[in-house]
């Protein structure tokens, strides 16, 4: 035997049907599918990408993509169609393992097929695969199918004179749901992922996009007939980039020892509060999922909105930090790259050296949210008419006959279960609203204690037993807010701590009075180590209308 044969006999291809339909699930969906291809156009020097999905009155779904680039020869499309394509001659590429347009079309459509040229007196070349045909051939037999007259005019429409038009057919996985095929509502659903395409496309290819954005060459994407708008994450003119300029650089070591460099900025976008909700929906979309690092390679974005295991899950707090991260080609393998181009990996020692340089942005992104979400949520208040109302309507309760009070000493003569003229240092205020004379929320409490007891009065004289309610306690801010909506449950609360506090006046005297506050703030400090990973409230929280 010789050593021929021997080799022969090691080689073991894969079976053509098994694996040409196993390669459809490795994870795209529609819109990653469709940034592949359009990945591949401005790799080709594309400066107009034009995407058209189309819906026959049968039930078909085509869509096609064309483009205005350097286009390519009989020769070149077929290569481009191989399981594996030839490397391209520029590194920088936005391809990147030769397998793209197979995945990306077939993980969409059981047909697809590429037509080009590259110049115009060049005549069009067209190959294509059908994963049916595949299967009932048995081998990896491409088509070459004559190009039909609409093709010539969709190529001459979309590309111009040279350029390229990928079309998918037999589109079994465009829709995640079956409709009466033609109908209206499947016209719907269509339209639904063509504005949804278009929204995915502005954010990835934002930079391209962007013709005020000099770090990209400009490019423009029409989804059918309509010009794709960027959309900057980062929202540059209202936010503020927190990271020096001697942090923004990253040198990360490749595997040989080499050593590549990274770029990354820190953006803490302006609070809701402080845009109109046009200007938050449109430019800034503040939400959970927008939090964390986008993490861009040669220019595109690849993923979004996640913390990368260098922070923990995304919270509310947090929701305005955002994390520019740039790489370019040659860090591909250190970040482990996936195949869809949507996925990176950070090395261990990589996140721990992010997350010494972030956390103190990190931590202070949360307490701008938090100091600004409070503020506005005591602007708001909190409705305690309530408790005011049944208080004074309920004589029967049991409290301290206030003799006299003193605003300038700060104190109130009582008769309580102690005796009388018991002389008690507690807040004392006059000319307070009618409404608010037995309960009320207030900022001037800077011990620490959730409630303090206090003799109110609506004018000078006739104080009653009240209770003062800190705004600035975290139960105050994460529980009595997220009542806000249940009346109800705020006056609950309401008449618990009033209940305390008038119990405290009614037993007490100047010897047992610092006893009683010890109570208070330990009382205060263990419903604040409680409460310490409970986040606060987002605005839709604090009232029912919101």
């Amino acid at each position: 035997m010789t050593n021929s044969s021997i080799h022969d006999d090691l080689i073991n291809e894969p079976d053509a049907q098994r694996l040409i339909f196993g390669l459809r699930d490795t994870g795209y969906n529609v819109k990653t599918a469709a940034a592949d291809i359009i990945d591949n156009a401005i790799a080709a020097k594309a400066d107009k990408i034009q995407v058209e999905i189309t819906l026959r009155e049968d039930g078909r779904k085509l869509v096609y993509f064309g483009d205005n680039g350097d286009g390519m020869d009989s020769d070149g499309v077929k290569k481009a169609l191989r399981y594996g394509a030839p490397e391209r001659d520029n590194p920088e590429s936005l391809g990147k393992f030769g397998l793209g347009l197979k995945t990306a079309s077939s993980s969409v459509c059981k047909k697809y097929a590429v037509i080009s040229r590259k110049s115009p007196t060049q005549a069009l070349s067209k190959f294509g695969w059908d994963l049916d045909h595949v299967a009932k051939q048995g081998k990896w037999q491409m088509l070459q199918e004559p190009i039909t007259v609409d093709e010539q005019e969709m190529f001459e429409e979309l590309c111009g004179d040279k350029g390229t038009l990928i079309i998918w057919e037999k589109c079994d996985r465009i829709l995640t749901k079956d409709y009466e095929p033609g109908g209206n509502k499947e016209r719907a659903a269509i339209e639904r992922l063509a504005n949804s395409l278009s929204r995915h496309l502005s954010l990835v290819y934002h930079r391209f996009l962007d013709k005020t954005d000099v770090r990209e060459r400009d490019v423009e994407i029409w989804i059918n007939q309509t010009q794709v708008q960027h959309w900057n994450p980062f929202y540059p003119t209202r936010s503020e980039q927190v990271l020096p300029d001697h942090q923004q650089k990253l040198i990360v070591e490749l595997p040989d020892g080499t050593e590549e460099e990274a770029r990354i900025r820190a953006w803490i976008l302006p609070h809701r509060s402080d845009m109109t909700k046009e200007e938050e929906k449109v430019h800034a979309r503040i939400s959970n999922r927008g939090q964390g690092f986008y993490i861009y390679r040669e220019g595109r974005l690849i993923q979004e909105g996640t913390w990368m295991e260098v922070f923990g899950a995304p919270e509310p707090h947090t929701s305005l930090l955002r994390i520019e991260f740039d790489f370019g080609h040659t860090l591909d393998d250190a970040f482990r790259i996936d195949v869809k181009k949507s996925h990176i990996l950070f090395h261990p020692d990589l996140e721990d050296g992010l997350r010494e340089l972030l956390q103190p942005i990190y931590r202070e992104a949360g307490q701008r949210y938090r100091r600004k979400t409070r503020a506005d949520a005591n602007l708001r208040g909190i409705d305690h008419t309530s408790a005011n109302k049944n208080i004074a309507e309920t004589d029967s309760a049991s409290k301290p006959k206030v003799e006299s009070a003193d605003t300038k000493t700060q104190t109130a003569v009582v008769t309580n279960n102690l005796g009388a003229k018991i002389r008690l240092k507690l807040p004392v205020q006059s000319n307070v609203s009618p409404d608010t004379i037995y309960v009320d929320a207030v900022e001037s409490i800077t011990s620490g204690e959730l409630w303090q007891p206090a003799f109110r009065s609506a004018s000078d004289f006739g104080h009653a037993p009240a209770v003062l309610l800190n705004k600035h306690h975290d139960f105050y801010q994460k529980i009595y807010k997220r009542a806000a909506a249940n009346g109800f449950a705020v006056e609950g609360m309401d008449l618990l701590l009033w209940a305390f506090a008038v119990a405290e006046q009614n037993n007490t005297n100047a010897e047992l009075e610092p006893i009683f506050e010890d109570i208070r703030s330990e009382v205060s400090n263990n419903l604040r180590k409680l409460l310490r990973l409970v986040p606060d409230p987002e605005p839709g929280e604090f009232t029912e209308e919101d």
